[in-house]
């Protein structure tokens, strides 16, 4: 069958439409996506303005339109920290359902690191063993850690990239004041979350997803996108902490210039490499592994498990 993901994001609207059944890899057919930035559109009272819910609603009738355009059987709609988070984020689901007749179902933080972990799992396999998954968002970082496809532990912490960067780095490039400052602020919000890790044992595997990680990964020297989804990509703590001092000198123009580096994400970099270098050294991570899949992943594997297979058909007939 042929699915729709709908993830309203805190940076990106992405639609990703995937062919799937149960008990096969979901391979990608199509992705449709438009950069809005919602963490960045709250106002003083933390609420998503009229114009940003006006842009919102246009980019999910872009994405359903797209998703009917590619035959999608099913979109399954939802929304992360930044709606989640929202002082008005009643209003805007209704004027979503409203408008769109898209009913969003708004993921905790817990659930984002669940169904993450759950696609990271998925795709290291049992062989990983006990694995740790770090996720760097718009909104948030996701930490999960586990030896089943549950983990034993999922934290949501409030350090997504495009969160601190408008909130805490507002130069360009930023103060080196700022840049201290929220690197001690990064630390002590994962430390306070380490002990609940750690009583779990080292883990044999560390892995990453998120596209902040995929790009700081790339310029530290790993394989480019067009190289393919199987290609081993690695990011080693000794390289990301030669790239932080050389991201805070950096304009946003010139680090968009990097090598996959999107213009767009550019301003968020510099945030999401202190929120890496911060874990990477707490949790002990001389090196990690990027993961191609991440939480759309973990939501269309979570919906394939609940279909009926071809064996259990038979089975109950």
């Amino acid at each position: 069958m042929r699915l729709g993901v709908l993830d309203v994001g805190s940076n990106t609207v992405h639609l990703l439409v995937v062919d799937a059944h149960p008990g096969a890899r979901p391979l990608p057919a199509h992705s449709h996506k438009a950069e809005l930035r919602l963490a960045e559109l709250l106002d003083a009272d933390g609420a998503i303005g009229p114009e940003g819910v006006d842009r919102l609603i246009d980019t999910i009738r872009d994405a359903l339109q797209a998703a009917e355009d590619k035959g999608c059987e099913q979109v399954l709609s939802f929304a992360t920290s930044a709606v989640r988070e929202a002082s008005n984020a009643d209003q805007v689901l209704a004027r979503v359902k409203d408008e769109t007749g898209v009913d969003l179902a708004v993921l905790t933080g817990e659930e984002e690191a669940r169904l993450t972990f759950l696609a990271a799992r998925r795709w290291f396999g049992w062989s990983a063993g006990k694995l740790l998954v770090l996720d760097i968002g718009g909104g948030s970082l996701e930490i999960a850690y586990g030896i089943d496809e549950e983990p034993d532990a999922a934290v949501s912490l409030p350090l997504g990239a495009g969160r601190l960067t408008s909130a805490l780095l507002p130069g360009d490039p930023p103060d080196p004041q700022d840049v201290k400052s929220l690197r001690r602020h990064v630390r002590a919000e994962i430390a306070r979350t380490v002990g609940e890790f750690s009583r779990f044992g080292k883990p044999d595997h560390i892995v990453a997803t998120s596209k902040t990680f995929k790009q700081l990964a790339r310029i530290a020297g790993a394989a480019r996108s067009t190289e393919g989804l199987y290609v081993q990509r690695e990011l080693s703590r000794k390289s990301l902490q030669e790239w932080v001092p050389k991201l805070s000198a950096m304009t946003v123009e010139q680090r968009g210039t990097l090598p996959g580096v999107s213009e767009g994400r550019a301003g968020q970099l510099l945030a999401g490499a202190l929120v890496a270098e911060g874990a990477m050294d707490l949790f002990g991570a001389q090196e990690l592994e990027i993961c191609p899949w991440a939480l759309r992943e973990g939501v269309i594997l979570r919906r394939l498990d609940h279909l009926p297979t071809r064996q259990n058909r038979l089975t109950a007939s």
